[in-house]
């Protein structure tokens, strides 16, 4: 379970588990017992404006169905995400070696695994805008509903929306490896004189022409378009003479330090940016440290002090939460039931003697 899940700190706690689960509450029950089940549903169909909505993985049968919740709260909100659109098992992996991507990242044609995982995440954005949608339509019409999102329509999804699915049924053709250049524009990391790698995109005439003004290339550039029978003022044109552009490139890039680089983009227009592993990122990225309002040092139990980011948006009259700490498995097992269900502390006991409810 992702109570485990890596990186993990010296002492075998996740870290993986601290960074997803801040400031959420965490109650362990016996949902292979009929009083767990009970407990749970009893949870999840409290009363109150703010209760009554439900995000789940589990299968949609028994006593975790729509139809059995919804007969203890009738305005319930479920939303469910399964692997495959007929309910069966998926994950990120498995749907990402479908997609397409896996083949075209890269260089070649053998598959590359994602080590973002991409359907992951968009999926649990999907699952916050379906869960405030339905809770939108709830406080309009008081009616609650089930809504289901499976994380392979996620990548189909996707794949539609950015036309490699047309690409296919229009012109025959499907999307070819191209190592680390930009589809469609120019874009391409190239190497600098301190040994890193600096990305760079143009995409825009108006970021091309920053470009060329940055380098102090463009009269090079401008001799390309009429040997190679391309428009370098379009992005195709860009495209197609790639090569032949970074061949210009390579030798400014590589003359030069990226304290040099930058010295010559910033301000200038230029999209660029410097490829960086995490710990460089952490290290070297202003962006990732408390200058930046989404962060804050957070001393997070059995795991450390560590740089932690609150939810990216931010609202002009609404004052941003600060990042918090996450909780162990169980830590709020007692005051929920107190709070929530008005269990007595004594009631919580027997439970626990039981092994129906775990307390820390």
């Amino acid at each position: 379970m992702d109570y485990h899940r890596w990186p993990l700190a010296a002492n075998g706690n996740s870290i993986y588990w601290a960074s997803l689960n801040k400031a959420k509450q965490s109650v362990t029950l016996a949902l292979d017992t009929p009083e767990g089940q009970e407990l749970a549903s009893a949870i999840m169909c409290a009363p109150g404006e703010g209760a009554g909505i439900l995000l789940t993985n589990l299968p949609p049968k028994g006593w975790m169905s729509y139809e059995a919740l919804s007969k203890k709260r009738a305005d319930l909100i479920m939303m469910r995400l399964t692997g495959n659109f007929d309910g069966s098992p998926a994950v990120d992996y498995t749907v990402n070696c479908s997609s397409g991507f896996s083949i075209a990242t890269g260089a070649d044609h053998a598959p590359v695994n994602h080590v973002l995982p991409a359907w992951d995440v968009a999926a649990g954005l999907y699952l916050s805008t379906g869960l405030l949608a339905a809770e939108r339509v709830r406080s309009r019409e008081g009616r609650g509903q089930e809504v289901t999102l499976a994380l392979s329509d996620v990548m189909l999804a996707t794949v539609g929306n950015l036309g490699y699915i047309g690409d296919v049924q229009v012109n025959g053709v499907s999307r070819e490896p191209i190592g680390n250049h930009l589809y469609g524009a120019f874009g391409r990391n190239f190497a600098s004189a301190d040994g890193r790698e600096v990305m760079v995109a143009a995409i825009s005439n108006r970021q091309w022409k920053a470009l060329a003004r940055a380098t102090g290339l463009a009269e090079r550039f401008e001799m390309i378009g009429p040997l190679m029978d391309v428009d370098l003022h379009t992005e195709g044109g860009r495209f197609h003479a790639r090569h032949a552009i970074a061949a210009v490139l390579e030798p400014w890039f590589a003359a030069r330090t990226v304290v040099e680089i930058g010295e010559r983009f910033d301000g200038s227009g230029v999209l660029w940016g410097v490829h960086r592993d995490f710990r460089q990122l952490v290290e070297e990225d202003r962006r990732c440290s408390t200058d930046n309002p989404m962060f804050a040092q957070v001393d997070q139990p059995g795991v450390g002090r560590v740089l932690t980011p609150r939810v990216p948006l931010s609202f002009m009259n609404t004052p941003a939460p600060l990042p918090s700490v996450a909780p162990t498995l169980g830590d709020d097992t007692d005051s929920v039931l107190e709070r929530i269900l008005g269990l007595t502390r004594e009631e919580i006991s027997r439970l626990s003697d039981r092994g129906i409810v775990g307390q820390k």
